[in-house]
């Protein structure tokens, strides 16, 4: 009898202990403290208790003795989820940021040369050609117009607008130079139509356009590709996270504070595998985020030297004057092969000089180019944009690492009393590695590695189309930039950065005898020909995109 009584005894002390909580104490353990910390995050504290209750109502933490009500568990679940999502948008935009300082440097940089070159012509073609320039400005204001316009992103055939101002020029040229005769349109028509065999201007147009084509086209690529950059940045940091991850971010965080274990931090490995279950869609992003700044970085490289920005668009009003002189040096010659194709204006009995050639000669001065110091800043901002540019390289992959490093447990024995999801424990799990494909083990965050998140499956066929167009733009090849972005806002959308979106809006019909806009201007003659034989249908971009997207979910 006395054994049993013993026995019983003994039982129910166990039971006690169990009932009491860890610590074994006949008073239930306080909740004061994370009735504290609740209140502080702004919540209401009505329905939390004042010490432990049982845990069998929990969902995501560890079912033992608990502070935390199913209300409190859900409304800090919502916000781990909340302040995961706020510190993946302020990585975003720190990144979005820096992409759009690059952008608005380049691109103030080139336009200032650009006009900085339009008033060296104005000074220079002004002072030695007289009233040739001032009679016909508007031919040479309309070619810097369109300059801007096709680096703005335009639907111009550059090849196109220098082909046409050289005729252009060439009609004024010998208009000028044989004023005493009555020229009608139909010959200068004429006369232009022999800009090809006749060379009148030299090798300067041939050249120019070569140099002209290629370093408008890396420029126009360049910028377009930081747009891409930073518009693949802001709407992937915008995607919202999936409800495994907010379970996961809630074990993680909160747990410990409904555990009583509030001064508790995350084991390392641990936080790394909820955070790459959480953007694993984002470390997807990783390959072609590499490719592309890779490709900016050898376009940034072509920049300087003899082919470089500066020396190309500040050469402008030299190779056109010069050009100018070498049609005037060789005019009679031009002349008399002019008569024999278009015919001869001699046969009106009109004087056979106008005094242009003596005119031309004495007004003729050296021009130089005029490029002072702004080398030195261009070199100072290639260096500065291959530098941010490499340095932004891994960082999808990075993003895990940079969220985990001030809230996980360090100093001696860190790793022996780290929160594991839990309790204070080492945490055996192995690291996962990076990407969706990579998940499909991860004990922390259930992942259905089949279901792709669509947004981020966008920006990736984004940055690939832009990493092609930009190794096209490194063989001098010219790029269509219409209607890029996935949101059909055309050319103009892919950096919106608030001080560069201010400018208003582009004027994009030319004004009367520019050179004609394409729609779709060809790359070269072959294909205008295949459009003759083939008629294809008609895709709009967004159709093109969802197609390209369900190809690459498929590999």
């Amino acid at each position: 009898m006395d054994s049993y009584i013993v026995a019983l005894f003994l039982a129910l002390s166990s039971v006690t202990t169990a009932v009491l909580g860890e610590k074994g104490t006949s008073k239930a353990r306080s909740c004061s403290d994370i009735r504290q910390f609740y209140s502080g995050k702004g919540f209401s504290l009505e329905g939390v208790p004042q010490s432990e209750i049982s845990g069998e109502h929990l969902r995501i933490c560890p079912q033992g003795y608990t502070c935390c009500t199913s209300d409190m568990e859900d409304n800090l679940a919502m916000l781990s989820r909340r302040e995961m999502e706020g510190l993946l948008k302020e990585a975003g935009r720190a990144l979005h940021t820096s992409l759009a300082g690059q952008y608005k440097a380049f691109d103030g940089y080139f336009m200032e040369l650009l006009n900085q070159s339009s008033t060296s012509l104005h000074a220079t073609l002004m002072s030695t050609w007289g009233t040739l320039y001032s009679q016909n400005a508007p031919l040479f204001s309309d070619l810097y117009t369109d300059l801007r316009h096709y680096y703005k992103g335009s639907n111009i055939n550059l090849e196109e607008v220098l082909n046409e101002f050289w005729a252009r020029l060439l009609e004024r040229v010998f208009h000028y130079a044989n004023k005493q005769y009555n020229i009608g349109e139909d010959y200068l028509e004429c006369v232009s139509k022999q800009m090809d065999t006749l060379r009148p201007f030299g090798d300067t147009p041939r050249e120019m356009k070569l140099k002209v084509t290629r370093m408008f086209v890396a420029s126009r690529s360049f910028v377009q590709g930081l747009m891409t950059s930073g518009e693949a940045v802001r709407k992937v940091s915008q995607v919202q996270l999936s409800q495994e991850c907010m379970r996961a971010m809630m074990k993680m965080t909160y747990c410990p504070h409904c555990r009583g274990m509030a001064s508790a931090r995350p084991c390392a490995n641990y936080c790394a595998n909820v955070m790459k279950g959480c953007l694993a869609n984002q470390a997807d992003l990783n390959s072609e985020w590499r490719h592309l700044a890779d490709t900016l970085i050898q376009v940034a490289n072509r920049f300087e030297g003899p082919t470089g920005v500066d020396v190309v668009v500040l050469s402008l009003p030299f190779r056109i004057s010069e050009a100018m002189y070498t049609m005037m040096d060789n005019i009679e010659d031009i002349n008399s092969k002019m008569f024999q194709r278009c015919g001869d204006l001699r046969t009106g009995g009109s004087s056979g000089t106008t005094g242009a050639e003596e005119e031309v000669k004495r007004a003729r001065i050296t021009v130089e180019d005029s490029l002072g110091p702004s080398s030195n800043t261009l070199s100072g901002l290639v260096s500065d944009v291959i530098v941010r540019l490499r340095n932004m390289q891994p960082y999808w992959v990075s993003l895990p690492t940079v969220l985990c490093s001030d809230r996980i447990a360090t100093g001696t024995g860190a790793e022996d009393k780290c929160w594991n999801g839990m309790s204070r424990a080492r945490y055996l799990p192995e690291v996962m590695g990076d990407g969706l494909a990579s998940q499909i083990n991860n004990p922390e965050v259930e992942m259905d590695i089949t279901k792709p998140d669509m947004v981020i499956r966008q920006q990736i066929m984004q940055l690939k189309i832009m990493t092609h167009r930009l190794k096209n733009a490194l063989n001098g090849n010219d790029v269509d930039f219409q209607d890029t972005s996935d949101d059909g806002s055309g050319s103009g959308s892919g950096m919106c950065a608030d001080e560069l979106c201010s400018r208003g809006p582009r004027r994009d019909t030319p004004p009367a005898n520019q050179p004609k806009y394409y729609p779709n201007p060809p790359e070269d003659g072959r294909a205008v020909k295949a459009s003759a034989h083939c008629n294809l249908p008609s895709l709009s971009p967004l159709v093109l995109l969802a197609l390209l997207t369900m190809l690459l979910l498929r590999r």
